[in-house]
């Protein structure tokens, strides 16, 4: 019997490990149910397990709450549990049509929480392709999974200025609270056009 290649291998044990971490889905898109007494929360969980009756967290912008999952859909159809890399509906009763949001984190209590501002390495495109200059007090469009917002951008460095296609540890202080961890990839654009990504090294309150 042929052995597994390298990368099918390593692929299941990123599946595997995704799966036992605590649960996390990004809500891409919320629809009311039930003439707006309930909500569906539709997205692809991000790692770990959901389950009927489980108890979550909404990670919102201005504070957090909790909610029992009522039912779970995928494909149209519904499901006792989902993992990993599923793309799923949660329907969360008792919680408020306007109450959620695009981008904000459905999660396991107490297992990520929003934060007002982190640090990141960033890098830059080039001129050509989009990314300007970037000066402390810069304010920059941030893509942090689904969840878009400006913040302020500030070197490392007291003075410096980043240029096109140069990479650097910046200080990043968002409008709003947004649901982060550490090693976090994300998306900026400034002045309206993609300039660069980033990877978020430390969190702070």
């Amino acid at each position: 019997m042929p052995r597994p290649r390298a990368g099918g291998e390593t692929a299941l044990r990123s599946e595997v490990e995704a799966a036992e971490k605590p649960f996390l889905m990004c809500v891409e898109d919320v629809f009311q149910r039930h003439q707006g007494r309930m909500v569906m929360l539709t997205g692809r969980i991000e790692r770990g397990w959901v389950r009927e009756g489980d108890e979550v967290e909404i990670v919102s912008f201005d504070g957090g709450a909790t909610a029992t999952v009522g039912d779970i859909e995928t494909s149209c159809r519904r499901i006792d549990e989902a993992s990993a890399d599923m793309n799923v509906g949660l329907l969360l009763p008792g919680v408020a049509a306007g109450g959620v949001w695009r981008g904000q984190v459905i999660a396991a209590p107490g297992s990520v929480s929003a934060h007002v501002g982190f640090t990141a390495e960033i890098s830059l495109l080039s001129g050509d392709r989009g990314a300007a200059e970037a000066r402390t007090g810069e304010r920059l469009q941030l893509h942090l999974r689904a969840a878009v917002v400006l913040g302020a951008v500030a070197p490392a460095q007291e003075g410096d200025a980043l240029q096109p296609l140069h990479k650097g540890l910046v200080t990043v202080a968002p409008d709003r609270p947004v649901a982060r961890e550490e090693g976090q990839s994300f998306a900026f654009r400034h002045h309206g056009r993609a300039a660069g990504c980033g990877i978020v090294t430390w969190l702070m309150l």
